[in-house]
């Protein structure tokens, strides 16, 4: 995988400390820059440092991709209610035990057709903490979720909190994943003002994003309302993230 900027700046590291004669302070402060931009890369799905992950499509038209995750929720039939009327599809990365808890919504989902992504098992506050093995099984668990609810299988994986680093790079190898990230991040379960949620969204918008939402509030459904105004006044259709990768909804 190739990273310039942060080999660049590794090089550069060395350069420094050599040109001030291995000053221990000196390898402090570059140890520690260093450390700051790999955990940048970490948390920054956009950076591409340790995962290539689609983040938005390459496009001479006004198109966007809405995506919601970690649902369904009790909340996701009022934003499938919405979608319909608007006769929008969108994509929806699920966590499996979610799943579990709404299986008729898991199935209503698939049924009026939008996409299906994995959001993993059980979307673990310690997933930057796992192991390979470990972020492999939270992977295919979900999978075999889906298989058994929906009778469904994606090779769509979008990364909880949007973290990665080496281990679920591997595991995102090996269950043969394809990673999706974002260019526009609303932060709807950061703040609470839907104002706030709204003009981060529509501000950064452009031909191509993909957005990053949560089917897990009645605050991001009152975003979802307006926001689809805005795309329908500014004449913006929208796309799944299937129709980028050539991925299929069904068995």
């Amino acid at each position: 995988m190739k990273h310039y900027p942060f080999i660049i700046f590794y090089l550069f590291c060395n350069v420094f400390i050599y040109a001030f004669h291995g000053s221990f302070w000196v390898y402090l402060a570059c140890f520690l820059a260093f450390s700051a931009v790999v955990v940048w890369g970490s948390f920054d799905i956009t950076l591409g440092y340790f995962v290539n992950s689609i983040t938005h499509k390459r496009t001479k038209i006004n198109e966007v991709a809405l995506t919601f995750d970690d649902g369904p929720t009790e909340f996701t039939p009022k934003f499938l209610d919405l979608l319909k009327d608007n006769q929008v599809k969108a994509t929806f990365f699920c966590i499996g035990k979610q799943i579990e808890k709404y299986p008729e919504t898991f199935q209503r989902i698939i049924t009026e057709g939008h996409t299906i992504g994995n959001h993993t098992l059980s979307h673990s506050n310690n997933t930057g903490f796992l192991s390979t093995s470990k972020m492999v099984e939270e992977i295919e668990k979900c999978d075999e979720v889906m298989a058994k609810t929906g009778t469904i299988q994606t090779d769509l994986y979008r990364p909880p909190f949007g973290v990665t680093n080496p281990s679920i790079a591997k595991a995102i190898k090996r269950t043969h994943k394809k990673s999706i990230g974002w260019n526009v991040r609303s932060l709807d379960t950061v703040t609470d003002d839907e104002k706030k949620i709204y003009r981060r969204v529509t501000k950064g918008l452009r031909k191509g994003s993909i957005i990053l939402l949560h089917d897990t509030s009645e605050k991001t459904y009152h975003v979802l309302v307006d926001l689809l105004l805005f795309l329908k006044d500014k004449k913006y259709s929208t796309f799944t993230i299937d129709s980028m990768t050539n991925s299929t909804k069904n068995d």
